[in-house]
Formats: C-alpha cells, structure tokens, sequence
C-alpha cells in the first residue's frame, strides 16, 4: 500500500478546503478502486493509506471557526509517496518562517523517493524548499508578481493549470486544486477511477489552462521607473499599435537595452505586455457591453480580425466570441 501524506501547514487564514478537498476524494478513490478488476488483482487493498500531517496538534481556520487536528506530525512518517501541499494564506514569507519544519521534511521526503503536489500558493512553501529551480510551476495567477520576486529560478507558468515534471506537480488557483486532485488520481490509480470521481464530485475532466480566469493587472513590483514609463504609455494609449523602437526612442533608451530591462522588470517582452494589456482591455468590454468584436478589437489597437483572434486566443485560450458567450449572458441573447 502506498502512503499519502496531506499536510497541515501552521499559519493564520490557510485554506481548508484544498486540504478537505483532497482528503475526500482520494478516500472516495480508494472506495472505488476496491470494487474494480484492478482492485481486485490488487488483493482488494487499497492503492493509498491516507494521512493528514502537521507540526502542530491543531490548527485553526477562519478565526477559529473550524480547525483540523492531524492524523500525526510529520517527524512520525518516516517514508511517504505522495505529498500534498495545500493553499497557504497571502502572508508568504510568514507563513514560510513557521513551516521552516515541514520544509525540510518535504525536501527530504523528495530526496528519497516522494512526489509532491502543490497546490495553488502551496507553490510558495514547496518552492522554499529550492526543489522547484529551474523548474516549471503554477501557482494563482494573482499570485504571480510576488512568486517571481521571491523565487526568480522557478519557471512560472500561471497559464498552465498543472504542471508535472520529475514527480513535482504544482496547479493554478483556488477551487481548480480539484483538477489537480483528479489529475492525480488517474495517474496514480486509472483512467476509470478518474472518470468516476470526476461525476461524483462534477469535476471537469482533463482541463490543462487557467488562462481565462487570469486578470492581467500588469507586473510593477520592481525598480525600474524606465520601464513603469513604458508601462503606463501602453496602458494609456492602448487604441495606439505601439512601436517598441519609437516607444525605446522616447525614453532614450537603445532598443536591445530596453527589452533586457523590460524583460528583466516584468517577466514579458515590451510586445507580449501590449498585447496583454490591450487584451485584457478587450476582456472587459466583451464582459460588460454590447460591442461587436470588430468595435472591441478597433478599440484596443488591432485592424486585422484575424491577428486580432489569434493574439486573444493565445492569452485566454479561446476565441473573444467565446469568451463573450461563457462571461456576458446579456449580449449573447
């Protein structure tokens, strides 16, 4: 039988429901993978022994409205499988300092044979641990600024929902945890055990992109005033198709200098920032009017319908008449 281990992070305000959320759909897994053929092969075992496991005998949440009182602590689990590390609250670095502990042990786990899971902004505690260098990872996308700031190695990658490399997988934000869950639990059990806990817990099966949740705020957590007068001309100007070597020109900057330092400052290059602003200026009009797609893309700079599709498409993941169709129910009928 193989162990899993959900942890119990300490902290103030950390999320409870990646951490009810995972323990009940891996029991409810398990359930199920006992009256299966494989199951039975299996000797009628279950596939994992779950476990919550802390540093403390008690956590609270939500100002003490509920709190979770681990199955142990983590120094009694000698070897584990599967490590799943839940939301944290937005005081990172605090968080961090009481859990210097658990990550420690979620390194060493690793070194000896574990995966681990993180799970939305749980990304912040597992990439403490210097596991995730050089590596990909998800985390919320409202996140991000701050996770690139505290962890420049890691390869972020918020449009993605779940990452998977080397026995690391990390997932976007707040409840898409539960695409992870059933990620997991294909990978671990099968297929057929996936789909049932998808209709079970009515989770959509095999969705790969948060991309059409992220709200593009802009990234201005660095030094760079150069580059925030950059910043501010493209989102003041969006109507505009900006040309990044006049725009260099006008701050008096040499073009190859003035895409290190954007890039450096913003984790974009001064074209990809314009088009995510200038879409995300789209977003809300497809959201809240009924404009055309033409008046919507006229607005934001673009002439070319079709450079216009393929640019939204490429940030949100699908078509701005889609977009149009899931967010604004007014101007589909």
């Amino acid at each position: 039988m193989k162990h899993l281990t959900i942890l119990v992070p300490d902290g103030e305000g950390n999320n409870l429901s990646s951490i009810v959320g995972a323990y009940k759909i891996f029991t409810r897994a398990n359930e199920y993978w006992l009256q299966t053929e494989a199951g039975k092969q299996n000797g009628k075992k279950q596939l994992f022994q779950v476990e919550v496991a802390g540093i403390s005998k008690k956590v609270e949440y939500y100002d003490g409205l509920f709190s979770v009182k681990p199955h142990k602590n983590i120094a009694a689990i000698a070897k584990t499988d599967l490590i799943i590390i839940p939301s944290l609250n937005h005081n990172y670095q605090k968080t961090i300092k009481q859990n210097k502990l658990m990550v420690d042990w979620i390194e060493q786990q690793y070194r000896h044979g574990a995966e681990i899971a993180s799970i939305c902004t749980g990304a912040f505690l597992l990439a403490t641990s210097g596991l995730l260098d050089g590596r990909s990872c998800s985390t919320h996308w409202s996140a991000a600024d701050n996770f690139r700031a505290l962890f420049p190695k890691v390869n972020l990658e918020t449009d993605k929902l779940i990452t998977d490399e080397k026995g690391i997988y990390t997932n976007g934000g707040a409840y898409s945890f539960l695409n992870l869950i059933i990620y997991l639990v294909e990978k671990y059990y099968d297929r057929p055990t996936a789909i049932f806990c998808s209709k079970v817990f009515q989770i959509e099966m095999d969705r790969q992109s948060q991309s059409a949740f992220i709200i593009f705020r802009g990234q201005k957590l660095h030094d760079d005033e150069v580059v925030k007068k950059a910043q501010a001309y493209i989102e003041t100007n969006l109507h505009e198709k900006i040309s990044v070597e006049n725009l260099s020109t006008r701050l008096a900057v040499g073009r190859r200098n003035f895409d290190r330092r954007f890039i450096k400052a913003t984790g974009n290059t001064p074209v990809e920032y314009s088009q995510r602003v200038k879409i995300e200026s789209a977003k809300k009009s497809l959201e809240t009017s009924r404009k055309t797609i033409n008046e919507v893309m006229y607005e934001v700079g673009y002439s070319d319908v079709k450079a216009f599709r393929e640019v939204f498409r490429k940030i949100t993941g699908i078509s701005p008449l889609e977009y149009r169709g899931k967010y604004n129910k007014d101007a589909v009928v």
